[in-house]
């Protein structure tokens, strides 16, 4: 295959090839126990709830990024009756969540293997400063060709915009050799849909993807080799 034919792989980062519900987890936990709030699995779950809530409207354009990273920690903190700084929280959260990195299973294989076949890129909804730190931390910044996130795009995931920006960067790009995976459904999967391009949902938990529909779906990242190589023949 030559490099003009090279297949484009664009994928997201979080629970995608680095673990975030662990790395997320981990932050939380250890913020909580700082500040002296606690850090029970039923705090950390409706934390992890809250989260999502927030992030799905951003997404959707009702929220924006700074309202998110404060928001979360705000309501939170206001159920459990708790008075307590939410920037100051989030502060400590982004340095722990920042400071190292869980892969998910069988990413560091996959981007090895998938490293001289195909052209490879991040797509992230991230905060650009955290995210800047875990890829850093992973060492997996050699497998791709560029980094795209949102934050410094000024579109977010799933915007048709932020991908066409991403397409611009993108040399010689062109949407029939292009492939998008990724957990979401909501960022990635409708992104993708959104921008005409073919989608890969990692659906590592079984879940069932209502109305929005992928193209192809895998259980693990093992099985995306011989995916890619059919799609790319």
């Amino acid at each position: 295959m030559s490099e003009a034919q090279k297949g484009i792989i664009l994928f997201d980062l979080d629970d995608t090839i680095l673990d975030f519900r662990t790395a997320e987890r981990s932050a939380i936990k250890t913020t909580f126990e700082e500040m002296g709030i606690d850090s029970s699995d039923d705090t950390l779950r409706r934390y992890s709830e809250i989260n999502m809530s927030c992030w799905h409207k951003l997404e959707k354009g009702e929220m924006t990024r700074g309202e998110v990273l404060i928001s979360r920690f705000e309501m939170l903190f206001a159920e459990m009756g708790v008075e307590q700084s939410a920037c100051d929280a989030q502060h400590r959260y982004e340095q722990l969540l920042g400071g190292g990195h869980y892969f998910v299973p069988g990413a560091p294989e996959l981007l090895e293997e998938l490293d001289e076949k195909y052209d490879l890129y991040i797509i992230s909804n991230g905060v650009a400063a955290t995210q800047a730190k875990r890829i850093e931390s992973a060492g997996i910044a050699k497998y791709f060709k560029d980094i795209f996130i949102s934050e410094l795009i000024g579109f977010n995931k799933p915007s048709r915009e932020f991908f066409e920006v991403c397409f611009s960067r993108i040399p010689g790009f062109a949407r029939p050799r292009a492939l998008i995976v990724g957990d979401s459904l909501s960022a990635d999967i409708k992104g993708g849909s959104n921008a005409q391009v073919a989608t890969c949902w990692l659906n590592m938990y079984g879940e069932e993807p209502g109305e929005i529909r992928p193209d192809h779906t895998i259980r693990s990242l093992s099985e995306l080799p011989a995916l890619v190589e059919k799609i790319f023949a």
